[in-house]
């Protein structure tokens, strides 16, 4: 009976052990930390046309973590493109102007879409003084895309 729960208790171990170790392809992707960033720099534009406060917070995160990425520090320019719903992000009196002035602290080009401003009525002076104007966000995503730059939309 000893030496039947030894071999079983032994079985019981090998199998553990095996569980535990990794495939060569599991360990490759374990030891794997991200694309090394060898061009001198990187273009990028965010798209923010959604009001939804989660989505905006969501927006500016990305942005944020994107900036702080040890690998694009000092190789990023960056750009935040609101329209359609994403401009109550803009609206003076929101929630959002720390985090925008920080963006823009940071070198980030935040800029609004005039047409949707005149689609809703809004006028200038109702965003933050600091925010950009372009006279659309499409073109300026299309224009922006055209000349390299990567596209987010979070």
């Amino acid at each position: 009976m000893k030496q039947i729960l030894m071999v079983v208790g032994g079985l019981l171990l090998t199998v553990m052990v095996e569980a535990q170790q990794l495939t060569r392809a599991e360990e490759q992707n374990r030891n794997f930390t991200g694309a090394v960033a060898v061009e001198k720099q990187y273009r990028v534009i965010y798209q923010m046309d959604n009001g939804d406060p989660k989505i905006i917070e969501k927006v500016i995160r990305n942005l944020n973590n994107a900036l702080n990425d040890p690998r694009l520090k000092g190789k990023l320019k960056a750009e935040l493109v609101a329209f359609s719903g994403g401009t109550d992000a803009f609206l003076k009196g929101g929630k959002y102007e720390e985090a925008l002035k920080s963006l823009v602290e940071k070198g980030v080009i935040v800029a609004q879409c005039a047409n949707t401003l005149h689609e809703r009525n809004i006028e200038r002076g109702k965003i933050y003084d600091f925010i950009g104007i372009v006279p659309s966000g499409n073109g300026e995503l299309i224009l922006r895309q055209a000349e390299g730059w990567s596209v987010i939309k979070p």
